[in-house]
C-alpha cells in the first residue's frame, strides 16, 4: 500500500479539489447575497411604518445623509432586484459545480476501478 499516486489520478484529484473550493466560494457568496436580500426586505418592511413627517437617514460612507422615503424605497427595491438576480446566477453556478463534481468523482472511481482490475480479456 506504499504505492505512489499516479500522475493521472493526482491531476484528477487536484481538479476535484479545485471544483470543491469553487463550490464553497459560490456557497459563501450566495449566503452573503441572501443576507443582503433579507436586510433589504426587512428595511422595506420597516419603511412601511414611517410617517411622511419622520426624517430618514442613510449611511453614505461614514456620513449620515437625509433622504426621502421614496428615494430610499426605490434604492432598496433596486438592491433587492439585484440580489435576486445574483441569487439566481449563484444557484445556477452552484448546481453546475455540483454536477461537475459528481461527474468527476464518477470518472475517478471508474479510472481507479479499471486500474485495479487490470486489463480485461476480450476488450
Amino acid at each position: 500500500m506504499s504505492q505512489e499516486i499516479p500522475p493521472w489520478l493526482r491531476e484528477q484529484l487536484t481538479r476535484l479539489d479545485n471544483l470543491q473550493q469553487n463550490l464553497q466560494s459560490v456557497a459563501m457568496q450566495r449566503q452573503q447575497v441572501d443576507a443582503e436580500l433579507a436586510d433589504a426586505e426587512k428595511t422595506l418592511e420597516e419603511l412601511k411604518n414611517v410617517t411622511p413627517e419622520e426624517q430618514i437617514y442613510k449611511y453614505v460612507g461614514s456620513l449620515l445623509v437625509k433622504v426621502t422615503k421614496e428615494a430610499i424605497t426605490k434604492d432598496l427595491e433596486e438592491r433587492k432586484d439585484i440580489s435576486n438576480t445574483r441569487t439566481l446566477v449563484l444557484n445556477k453556478q452552484e448546481s453546475r459545480l455540483k454536477e461537475n463534481i459528481k461527474e468527476l468523482q464518477t470518472k475517478i472511481d471508474e479510472m481507479i476501478k479499471a486500474r485495479t482490475q487490470g486489463p480485461t480479456q476480450g476488450s
